[in-house]
C-alpha cells in the first residue's frame, strides 16, 4: 500500500496497519474468539481428565506443556495440515519418544536436545504427522528431569499421547458444535456431472494442477495450506476477480421477469405440459402465498409421477442486485439449468438460465471485429 507522505510517516502507518491486521489470511474477530474460548475448555478439560485417570501427584504432570502449543494450532488454524489429528497426536508421540531416545543414548543434555528435535523433525516427517509442538515435546522428554526419566520409555504414551488425544477428542466435539470443518476435509476436485472423462466445463480454461506445482516450485518454498486447499483458493481468487469486475451488471439486469411456474398443487401432467410448451429445463414451485418453495424439471417428474411435490428439488436463489457473473460456479456445475431470482420473503422476482448468462458474458467480450482484415 502506498501513502501519499514523506517516507517516515509511511512507514510509521505501515507498521501499525500490520501489528494490527490479521497475521493469518481468514483470520476475522469471531475466529479468534471462537479459538480462545476451545483452548480455555479443552486445555482445562484434558488437565482434569487425565488428573482423573491417573490422579495427582508429583509423580506424573497432569499435562505437559506441548499441549498448549497444539491447542493454537487445533482452535486457531483447523484447517492446516499441522493442526490435524494424527499430526498432533503423531506428532506429538513420536517426537517424544525421539527426545527419550536422544537423552538414553547421549549424556550431555545440550548434545540430547539437538539430537532430539532434529529426530523429532525426520520422524514427523516421514510419519507424515508433522507438529511444531513435537519439537516441544522431544525437549520435554530430554529436559523433563527425574519424573520423566522415571517413567522412561512410558512417557511418550502416558502423559503425551493421553494428553493429545483427549486435547484432540475435545477438540473434535468443539468444532462439530462450533459447525467449523474438523478434521479438515480436502474437497475433491469437481468431477463431470455427465460421467465423461472431460473435465469440467469450469475447469477446461484458467490455470491447470500442473501450474500450480510448477508455481510451487519457482517459489521453492513450504506453505501451510493442503495443495488441493491452495487450488481450490486460486478457483476463487479468479471467479472473484471477474465478479469485481464485473459487479455494475446485476441479476436484475439480465433476469426473464415472466416466469413460468407453477403451484405444488398442480398435477405433474400440467408441469410436463408448461415445460414442453415453453421449452424450458427449470420450473419454478411456489406455495398458496407465491413463495418460491423448489424446482422440478422433466427428469424430476420422471422419478415421481404422481405429485409435484414428491418431486420438487432444492432451487438455486439469488438476489436482485447479486453480482450476475457471480452466478457462474452454480449455472455451469453440469447439473443446474437456472437460477431463480427472490425477494426478502422468497417470492419469485425472475429467472436467470445458462442461455440468459452465456448472453450477458458475450456482451463482455471486446469486439475486435474492426481489426480483422477484409479478405473479400
Amino acid at each position: 500500500m502506498q501513502y501519499p507522505v514523506s517516507p517516515k510517516v509511511g512507514q510509521s502507518r505501515f507498521r501499525r496497519f500490520r501489528l494490527f491486521s490479521p497475521i493469518l489470511a481468514g483470520a476475522t474477530l469471531r475466529e479468534r474468539l471462537i479459538a480462545c474460548f476451545g483452548a480455555l475448555l479443552a486445555i482445562g478439560l484434558t488437565g482434569v481428565i487425565s488428573g482423573y485417570l491417573f490422579g495427582q501427584g508429583p509423580h506424573l504432570p497432569l499435562i505437559v506443556a506441548p499441549m498448549g502449543a497444539s491447542a493454537v494450532l487445533l482452535f486457531a488454524v483447523p484447517a492446516s495440515p499441522l493442526a490435524q489429528p494424527w499430526s498432533i497426536i503423531g506428532g506429538n508421540t513420536i517426537s517424544a519418544m525421539m527426545g527419550i531416545l536422544a537423552s538414553y543414548c547421549f549424556s550431555d543434555p545440550i548434545i540430547a536436545t539437538g539430537v532430539g528435535v532434529s529426530l523429532a523433525i525426520g520422524a514427523m516427517s516421514f510419519t507424515r504427522c508433522l507438529h511444531p509442538p513435537g519439537g516441544a515435546a522431544a525437549l520435554t522428554a530430554v529436559l523433563g528431569g527425574p519424573v520423566v526419566a522415571g517413567w522412561g520409555f512410558l512417557f511418550p504414551f502416558v502423559p503425551v499421547a493421553l494428553n493429545s488425544c483427549i486435547l484432540v477428542g475435545l477438540g473434535v466435539l468443539f468444532h462439530k458444535l462450533s459447525r467449523r470443518n474438523y478434521p479438515h476435509v480436502v474437497l475433491k476436485p469437481a468431477e463431470n456431472a455427465h460421467q465423461t472423462v472431460d473435465l469440467p466445463s469450469a475447469a477446461r480454461i484458467g490455470f491447470r494442477e500442473e501450474d500450480v506445482d510448477a508455481a510451487l516450485e519457482a517459489l521453492d518454498e513450504t506453505f501451510d495450506i493442503d495443495r488441493a486447499d491452495l487450488s481450490r483458493l486460486l478457483q476463487q481468487v479468479e471467479l472473484q476477480a471477474v465478479i469485481r469486475s464485473n459487479a455494475r451488471i446485476s441479476c436484475a439486469d439480465i433476469m426473464s421477469r415472466d416466469v413460468i411456474a407453477v403451484g405444488e398443487a398442480s398435477e405433474p401432467e400440467a408441469a410436463r405440459h408448461l415445460l414442453l410448451k415453453h421449452n424450458i429445463r427449470t420450473l419454478p414451485v411456489k406455495d398458496p402465498q407465491g413463495r418460491l418453495i423448489g424446482t422440478v424439471g422433466l427428469r424430476e417428474l420422471a422419478t415421481s409421477a404422481e405429485t409435484i411435490s414428491g418431486a420438487i428439488a432444492r432451487p438455486a436463489v439469488a438476489r436482485p442486485l447479486d453480482a450476475a457473473l457471480s452466478l457462474l460456479p452454480v449455472l455451469t456445475d453440469g447439473r443446474t439449468h437456472a437460477v431463480i431470482i427472490v425477494d426478502d420473503d422468497y417470492r419469485i422476482l425472475g429467472l436467470i438460465s445458462q442461455t440468459d448468462l452465456l448472453s450477458a458474458v458475450a456482451q463482455l467480450l471486446p469486439n475486435d471485429s474492426a481489426a480483422i482484415p477484409d479478405v473479400a
